[in-house]
């Protein structure tokens, strides 16, 4: 049997499912209260983390939505994926693309330039000092609704330089991709790359959706495709990729047990899969507790690890010659 933790550590990773506001650990949660005066619910480091028990979605965005209110100043945002970034560096993530929430801080006062300012100064830092390079996609808050996200394109257009693409998050149930469709196709003609979080808890018709209204380059999640048998045919003929989040799904209780994850039958039907930690300072681990956690739980060999963890540099949203060095590098890497 192979050393798993040692394999993992050291791959080369891709992460292409991360929500900086996810990366909030508590502690920082808390420092960044302290510093803009902002009273939170819990009293301490410990009680937050004790809330930290979700049987729903609904129940993890409930709290997600109230970390961020400590998040008021460039200089908290930059900390906040300085934060990240440090992490994803030491667990040998070499390239990031990750989604921040605007109108979860415009809706408090905070403008979208405080939100940009701070995360791009923290990317140019990170690629400066840890060699990791990273991009930005602009989530809509899918419970809000579509005029909402036109204005929030609005605000984006002029740092269309700074943000690759544009993505759906937050209540998935009784919000589907067909409720953004114009904003969507405003966002296409603006040579945005587009992603939408679909079959998470949403049914296998939300997937359709993303891939056929929408027209997306890549679905988050995609647990539930599996229940529809042409689905899974048409996701593996057109590689759409998948970006898949174990412990996110073992935590909101998307899966009872990590052993009945369904990222083995993604593999098994030929799936373009990838692995990534969603909100990893709520679900209990970064990039290398999710490769362990599913590794481990379905048997997974070295040679799959490996596979998956490529496959995160191939559906990403590099430039093509950016792309082709990556994965040379990483084959050299294996080899």
């Amino acid at each position: 049997m192979f050393d798993i933790a040692a394999i993992i550590s050291k791959l080369p990773k891709a992460e292409l499912h991360i929500h900086i506001e996810g990366s909030l650990e508590p502690e920082l949660m808390f420092a960044l209260a302290k510093r803009n005066n902002v009273r939170l619910a819990h009293d301490s480091v410990e009680a937050l983390r004790r809330a930290y028990a979700f049987s729903n979605l609904q129940d993890f965005l409930d709290l997600y939505y109230q970390g961020m209110s400590v998040l008021l100043t460039e200089q908290d945002f930059y900390d906040l994926a300085m934060a990240y970034f440090r992490k994803a560096a030491e667990q040998n993530v070499r390239y990031v693309e990750f989604f921040f929430d605007p109108q979860g801080h415009t809706s408090r006062g905070v403008s979208f330039d405080t939100v940009i300012g701070g995360l791009a100064r923290a990317q140019a830092v990170a690629e400066d000092t840890l060699g990791l390079k990273s991009r930005m996609i602009m989530c809509f808050l899918r419970h809000l609704d579509e005029a909402d996200a036109e204005r929030t394109l609005d605000q984006a257009l002029p740092h269309k330089d700074k943000i690759v693409g544009v993505g759906l998050d937050s209540s998935e149930k009784g919000h589907p991709p067909s409720k953004f469709k114009n904003v969507f196709r405003r966002a296409r003609e603006a040579g945005f790359k587009l992603v939408a979080h679909a079959g998470e808890e949403g049914p296998p018709e939300y997937v359709w959706e993303a891939l056929d209204v929408l027209g997306v380059d890549r679905i988050d999640h995609g647990n539930r495709a599996l229940e529809d048998a042409e689905l899974v045919k048409r996701l593996a003929r057109d590689r759409m990729a998948l970006t898949v989040c174990p412990l996110s799904n073992l935590r909101l209780c998307v899966v009872r047990e990590m052993t009945a994850h369904p990222l083995r039958r993604m593999l098994d039907a030929g799936l373009f899969v990838t692995v990534n930690s969603d909100d990893p300072a709520y679900f209990g681990g970064y990039m290398n507790e999710n490769y362990a956690g599913i590794g481990a739980a379905l048997d997974l060999s070295e040679a799959q690890l490996a596979a998956i963890a490529r496959n995160g540099f191939a559906a990403s949203f590099m430039p093509e010659a950016e792309k082709r060095a990556a994965l040379i590098a990483f084959d050299e890497h294996l080899s």
